[in-house]
């Protein structure tokens, strides 16, 4: 299989001499001089791939959607080569080179998405990131760390604990995602509460622009030098940049570390206990608070009765102490009731669990998704009981639990796990949960993602969801990728 196979994989005729790629017609002679130069741009000819199996693993991530795909035999993300670039000046050449021909790139971690953020509708280059994963640089005076995009983020945790520092971000995918991955899509970790999102932990990165220009910014701890471009970057899906380098903040290991599990007699009074803990100016590491269907789950429990809280706080010792008297203080009052520290441990020991999702997604007829958005305080129980109430025909358990907790509000995780009669329906059945949810949400006020990003899931209701603000982002993209090479038609962006 060549590389002219590929790029003519979505004409009707497998004979057709030409195809339209971006408004640009691209004759068969055309197509190998294209692959010719794009292998002239990296260090050497296994760095481009256009084999059936390197197509293959290329047009599917985490997606539930993506799964049912795969075990439909469709394959509508299709890119037409995926290269693997070494450093910098690989990506840059290549993007230059891209934009150039017109050539859409859409860059590639370790393929963890579960919203198909790295899955191409329009064919061109997979930028698979993962061979740069060098730790460059380790710096305990200034509490930073300098890595690759491609470096795995469960590498670069163990090998800081093993020097008695930690990243304290630490989302469910740590081991199957990367740091460049979790920059480009906004992520956040289980710890977000006290230590806060991506956007909090990143101080400088690198990117590469469509046309192939350096971005570089510095570590410092703050500038007021107009805006800060690490936000331009933060969360653009590739749209607007290709992040190769990161530097984040790293924390010493905590002295102490405490766990304690506190039920509460209703969703609502939970709810209303994180934010008073919030209100009280408390940031427990720690703090998740799960509805009845997924407490049971959690507490691996199946007779589990009540909504249940987990906390965590750390530090030095009297701190972290002091931290959960106040905590547990504060839940009392509404009447919350400590249970030990059991159930909370027992979480954090599976907390980088797939298998129950994994169960499901993995079998033709298994129907599972997990959607997550945000809403302030007063409107998130409105969010929660629409959404929790039109999604419950379609799932044969659904799951809530609220984690990633500010002063002015919390995200909402709803997970989903049920069975259908067959592929085809597992598939549509899941594609109407996202439906259901994203109009719950913005019937409700919510934001419709809090950190899964949009992707090709929510791609269809971004504008809803930002409004004037999708007007002004288009206008960047316009600026900084004119040909509109990178990463097309994400983010509610202007299609090719």
């Amino acid at each position: 299989m060549n590389f002219y196979n590929y790029i003519f994989q979505r004409t009707v005729n497998d004979n057709t001499d030409s195809k339209r790629i971006l408004g640009v017609n691209i004759m068969k002679n055309e197509a190998l001089d294209l692959l010719a130069e794009l292998k002239a741009l990296v260090g050497s000819a296994d760095q481009v791939d256009v084999t059936a199996q390197g197509i293959a693993d290329h047009s599917y991530d985490w997606w539930p959607v993506a799964a049912k795909w795969r075990q439909n035999g469709k394959m509508p993300c299709k890119p037409d080569a995926v290269v693997y670039p070494g450093n910098v000046d690989e990506v840059s050449r290549v993007l230059a080179w891209a934009n150039d021909n017109s050539v859409p790139v859409t860059p590639w971690g370790l393929g963890s998405s579960v919203t198909g953020q790295p899955l191409t509708e329009y064919g061109g280059v997979t930028l698979d990131l993962s061979r740069m994963d060098k730790i460059i640089k380790v710096d305990v005076e200034n509490l930073i760390v300098r890595a690759e995009a491609g470096v795995m983020g469960g590498d670069l945790e163990d090998h800081l604990q093993t020097l008695g520092y930690t990243l304290n971000h630490s989302p469910q995918s740590l081991y199957r995602s990367t740091v460049g991955g979790w920059f480009a899509t906004r992520a956040t970790g289980q710890l977000s509460s006290r230590y806060g999102g991506i956007e909090d932990l990143a101080y400088s990165f690198t990117a590469v622009l469509a046309d192939g220009t350096i971005l570089e910014t510095v570590d410092l701890p703050r500038m007021a030098v107009g805006p800060d471009l690490r936000h331009l970057m933060i969360g653009c899906e590739g749209a607007m940049g290709v992040i190769t380098e990161v530097a984040l903040k790293i924390f010493p290991l905590p002295e102490t570390r405490l766990n304690e599990t506190i039920t509460f007699p209703t969703v609502e009074v939970g709810k209303d206990a994180m934010r008073a803990i919030m209100a009280a100016n408390l940031r427990p590491a720690l703090l998740r608070f799960y509805d009845v269907a997924e407490a049971r789950h959690a507490m691996q429990d199946k007779d589990f009765a009540s909504p249940v809280m987990f906390v965590g706080t750390e530090g030095m010792d009297a701190v972290a102490k002091a931290e959960m008297e106040a905590v547990r203080n504060v839940c009392a009052k509404l009447g919350g009731k400590p249970i030990g520290p059991k159930g909370t441990e027992g979480w954090i020991t599976r907390r980088y669990d797939f298998s129950t999702i994994e169960g499901f997604v993995m079998r033709p007829e298994g129907v599972a998704e997990t959607i997550e958005i945000s809403n302030n305080w007063e409107r998130i129980m409105d969010t929660y009981d629409l959404m929790t109430e039109r999604l419950a025909p379609y799932a044969d358990e659904v799951l809530g639990h609220f984690s990633h907790v500010y002063s002015t509000g919390v995200s909402l995780y709803v997970i989903l796990l049920g069975e259908a009669e067959n592929g085809e329906e597992s598939e549509a059945r899941i594609k109407k949960m996202w439906e259901v949810a994203m109009e719950a949400s913005l019937e409700t006020g919510a934001s419709i993602s809090h950190h899964h990003g949009s992707g090709l899931a929510r791609n269809p209701y971004v504008g809803r969801a930002l409004g004037s603000g999708l007007d002004v982002m288009q206008r960047i993209k316009d600026a900084l990728d004119p040909n509109n090479t990178l990463n097309p038609g994400k983010l509610g962006l202007r299609r090719p």
